[in-house]
């Protein structure tokens, strides 16, 4: 007996709110993980541009063990590892951020209350360890920037004055982020992939609400094609953006 495919099933009714709903965790997650991502990344490529030897061998070991783990097993190790080490009223605040704040996206007259599943505990742990792990390639992207600017301009920000963390706030990062914008998009497309790990915790994000259609519906074809069209949705917005940006405002940088 050939399958008979229900599209309209999967878009409409408990199928379809689940899938909203994963995908507004997802955007939640990506939104703040790229946030804290970036904020690290420039603060470990700051250290590593230092003379200071103790800060470059930090920045050089963060960068060489977040990038060289999976980030499965971090996601493991801040959900399940990290907690042990903390104080138990900083466990405890944490658990109840979820029931304190609640979320944009409620659906009245349902089962979804609205919450923000980022102050879940297990979706911190996914913020946290993506925001690490994508901070390491952002810090060397960064990095990688600065050297294609020319030094002259570093040493004469510092004639004129300025400190060292100064020259880097208002002349080289400023040109840095620019010049590395296309590969800095390109983690952060990677971070929203790689947010369909937090299924691992159970987080209710867009993968684990298909496996749910699957498992309850019996629409896995369905479920998995409109998850996937979504995330692809995703990319190509985030490759227009690129497109645009190297067409209209790409940083010629001149020797």
């Amino acid at each position: 007996m050939q399958y008979q495919f229900d599209w309209i099933a999967t878009v409409t009714g408990e199928p379809g709110r689940w899938l909203w709903e994963g995908f507004v965790t997802t955007i939640e997650i990506s939104f703040i993980g790229i946030v804290f991502a970036m904020l690290l990344g420039i603060a470990i490529c700051v250290l590593r541009m230092t003379r200071f030897k103790p800060f470059v061998w930090f920045s050089v070991a963060y960068t060489e063990f977040f990038r060289n783990t999976p980030l499965l097993v971090q996601i493991f190790f801040w959900y399940f590892g990290a907690g042990v080490i903390l104080p138990e009223a900083l466990n405890d605040w944490i658990n109840q951020l979820y029931y304190w704040f609640p979320g944009p996206f409620a659906f009245g007259g349902t089962e979804y209350t609205g919450e923000w599943m980022l102050f879940s505990s297990e979706s911190m742990s996914v913020v946290i360890a993506l925001a690490v792990y994508t901070s390491a390639f952002i810090a060397e992207e960064l990095r990688a920037g600065i050297f294609s600017i020319p030094k002259n301009q570093l040493e004469a920000s510092r004639a004129t004055g300025l400190t060292f963390l100064q020259s880097y706030r208002y002349v080289i990062l400023p040109q840095a982020i620019r010049i590395v914008v296309p590969p800095l998009i390109s983690q952060f497309l990677n971070l929203i992939k790689n947010s369909s790990l937090a299924m691992a915790l159970g987080v209710t994000e867009l993968t684990y609400q298909a496996t749910q259609i699957e498992s309850y519906h019996g629409l896995a074809f369905e479920g998995f094609t409109v998850a996937t069209l979504i995330y692809l949705i995703i990319s190509l917005v985030v490759s227009l953006a690129i497109n645009m940006y190297n067409k209209h405002f790409m940083l010629q940088v001149k020797y």
